[in-house]
């Protein structure tokens, strides 16, 4: 059996929000187009990871709850959707580009977990987050930052 691993999702609060995923209970992690992100997702997520979900544009943005992956990779259903934002003409259903996963809501945080906060912590140096420049909206995180994120959740 595969060892576990951990992730950072990023979303915009307007766009798709730990309250939504609360709400819907699961949904498709679609709309990545980046192709680091892509890889993680196509070559790297599995069934059971667990993943913080963090608001980008939130105020102030940071790690709002946990999801699980409860779906593997397949072929990202808005790049073959002409009236989607994120259409791509070039991938398709026998051939995709884009891959999505479903998540599924674990549990929301009672406050936010500001990005300034997790800079401010002990022992979450090295998170991807954290550093200037980064921009992926689906990164790894290493399990022992997961867990400090947790615990400063509940």
């Amino acid at each position: 059996m595969a060892e576990m691993k951990y992730w950072l999702l990023k979303t915009e609060a307007s766009d798709y929000s730990i309250d939504d995923l609360q709400r819907d209970g699961r949904t498709c992690w679609s709309g990545i187009r980046n192709y680091q992100a892509r890889n993680f997702i196509r070559d790297d997520m599995a069934v059971g990871d667990l993943a913080l979900i963090y608001h980008s544009n939130g105020d102030p943005p940071g790690v709002t709850g946990i999801a699980r992956i409860c779906k593997t990779a397949y072929g990202d259903p808005t790049a073959f959707d002409t009236k989607d934002s994120h259409y791509d003409p070039k991938s398709t259903k026998s051939e995709p580009i884009w891959y999505a996963v479903d998540v599924e809501f674990v549990s929301m945080f009672p406050n936010v977990i500001s990005l300034e906060h997790l800079k401010n912590t002990r022992n979450l140096g090295g998170m991807l987050v954290l550093k200037r420049g980064q921009r992926l909206s689906v990164m790894p995180v290493e399990e022992k930052h997961f867990r400090i994120v947790e615990k400063m959740g509940t």
